[in-house]
């Protein structure tokens, strides 16, 4: 990664000039890592994080965290930004996955995670406890999108929905944005070291979503 010379850190994140090793050109992770770093200081970044946090309300795979924490970790001050942008795209996302499940399961069940027998499952669970559901989805590490097309499939009430999506979501990336705002500097080097044991143990997460999703819910 190319930074200035004459800099004490970099300015993509926040470690001391010097301190990079060069990436094996294998390591795709890491070079997609460094990549989306990088946009912190990028006109278009806040573009960036608005389109992956609205697309995966509703059909893309990838949470949005992981350009949210680099983008935090690149640029600490505008932490609040970041993680309101985040939140208000994700809900406007959350309506498109809604209307999907309501007028087209069909093309829903194309969607890579979502299938009929689990639509159907959640269906009958959601004229119990809707509301949470979708709220731990929103909070967590679950396929958000599998909950907000289930819930337009499932008729759920918009309001509680929403209400659901906005705490759920509003919790979950201020919470992400603070703690890279209060230990960043701290953080950016133990990210450094430790990186490909943090990329399995996300992957991990993102799995684990799905199975609870399967097995539990």
């Amino acid at each position: 990664m190319a930074v200035d010379p004459d800099a004490e850190f970099c300015p993509h994140c926040g470690a001391k000039v010097g301190a990079h090793r060069p990436v094996p050109w294998w390591h795709l992770h890491r070079r997609l890592y460094d990549w989306t770093l990088a946009w912190a200081y990028r006109p278009s970044s806040a573009v960036a994080l608005a389109v992956l946090s609205f697309a995966e309300s509703s059909f893309f795979p990838v949470p949005p965290d992981v350009l949210l924490m680099p983008l935090v970790l690149g640029n600490r001050r505008k932490w609040l930004r970041f993680a309101t942008l985040c939140t208000v795209a994700s809900v406007t996302g959350a309506f498109l996955g809604y209307a999907i499940g309501l007028f087209a399961i069909r093309v829903a069940l194309m969607i890579p995670g979502v299938t009929e027998e689990g639509v159907h499952w959640l269906q009958g669970k959601f004229n119990e406890n809707g509301e949470l559901y979708v709220f731990v989805a929103a909070l967590t590490p679950i396929p958000f999108k599998l909950l907000t097309i289930t819930a337009g499939f499932a008729k759920m009430n918009l309001l509680t929905f929403v209400a659901a999506c906005v705490v759920g979501r509003s919790l979950r990336f201020y919470a992400v944005a603070g703690l890279m705002r209060a230990f960043g500097a701290r953080i950016t080097p133990f990210i450094d070291k430790y990186f490909n044991w943090l990329a399995l143990l996300f992957a991990a997460l993102l799995v684990g979503g799905f199975i609870v999703v399967k097995y539990v819910f």
